[in-house]
């Protein structure tokens, strides 16, 4: 009896162990933009994702610093190839080879775990997220790293139409259907921003604040024999509609960017009484965290998501809106309390 009991506490302790091993894979991450001048060190922001809890970071180009601070912390790392150089690496496979050399493989102690082609890119430059793509992941698997590190690109949801209800989604750019197939031959994961914060400010009119922030009591619809009661579980799942209509089933979805603004302005023309404030910003993300868990009403499970972003960004281009995403004062002090875990 007393064997039996050894036996079951060393697997109940293993079991302990392996839940946590797969919390963690789909850990909820927060994307780390630098463009702003009065940021903390990487050192520091990377010690304050420890204290709270974040176990995923995204960053938008390689940078040293960081590489350095995450080295040896077990945090995984989302890193994008800037747009700016992916045609490059479209039409020379040496060159893909060396930017995985020089950006991957020669830092050891950075969990790597996806490599971001590319940045929501329309018209001509999407024309390059494809070669580019497969050859940072032929080096990839040339250095026999492809089965630690997935590939992939991020979409804006624009590339989805006819979005409503989510079962009619489908892609309305060319350049997916290659991309997608791509994504599925290789089994990796694609990646969208889906942020119903702008979707609700360009269509209060049919969108209520409740449901675009999580806070709805009750289902707003029924698509055949799904309800819907938010708006971010209604765009992905028009996402993984597009992608059924695509022959693409089996991708996986990963939302790599979604938060809401604190502040901010007037955003494509809408008031700022529309919902950009503190209260909202905190509810909204603090229901993202514990929603993502349970996934959406077509796929139910862990949705791997991504906040933006760890700090306003004073620097960034584009309407004032798009300085207010952040989670943390420059200071590392929380600009409202959220609870990661």
């Amino acid at each position: 009896m007393a064997k039996g009991n050894a036996f079951s506490l060393v697997a109940f302790a293993f079991f302990v162990l392996l839940a946590a091993n797969l919390t963690r894979v789909k850990s909820i991450g927060v994307c780390y933009g630098m463009i702003g001048d009065n940021l903390p060190s990487p050192s520091d922001v990377v010690r304050l994702y420890q204290s709270n809890g974040i176990r995923a970071m995204r960053i938008y180009f390689p940078d040293q610093a960081t590489f350095d601070a995450l080295k040896g912390t077990g945090i995984d790392l989302a890193m994008d190839v800037p747009n700016n150089v992916l045609p490059s690496l479209a039409n020379d496979a040496s060159a893909a080879a060396n930017w995985v050399q020089n950006n991957i493989l020669a830092h050891d102690g950075v969990s790597f775990k996806y490599i971001v082609v590319g940045n929501e890119l329309f018209g001509d430059a999407a024309n390059n997220i494809l070669p580019a793509m497969s050859k940072i992941w032929d080096a990839l698997c040339s250095a026999g790293r492809c089965n630690q590190i997935q590939v992939s690109t991020a979409v804006s949801f624009a590339v989805v139409k006819n979005s409503y209800p989510p079962s009619k989604g489908e892609f309305s750019e060319s350049f997916m259907f290659p991309i997608v197939n791509f994504l599925k031959n290789t089994r990796n994961p694609l990646m969208v921003s889906i942020y119903p914060y702008f979707s609700y400010v360009q269509d209060q009119a049919e969108i209520p604040l409740d449901y675009a922030l999580f806070t709805s009591t009750a289902p707003k619809f029924s698509d055949g024999p799904y309800q819907y009661q938010n708006l971010f579980d209604a765009m992905v799942d028009s996402v993984y509609s597009a992608l059924e209509k695509a022959g693409a089933n089996a991708v996986s979805l990963i939302a790599v960017e979604s938060g809401w603004p604190g502040s901010g302005g007037n955003p494509v023309g809408a008031s700022l009484a529309v919902g950009a404030t503190l209260s909202n910003a905190q509810t909204y993300n603090q229901n993202l965290i514990n929603h993502v868990r349970n996934g959406t009403p077509k796929r139910p499970g862990n949705l791997e998501t991504y906040i933006f972003a760890m700090f306003n960004e004073n620097k960034k281009e584009g309407d004032e809106v798009e300085r207010h995403f952040g989670l943390f004062n420059p200071d590392l002090s929380p600009i409202y309390p959220l609870n990661f875990n």
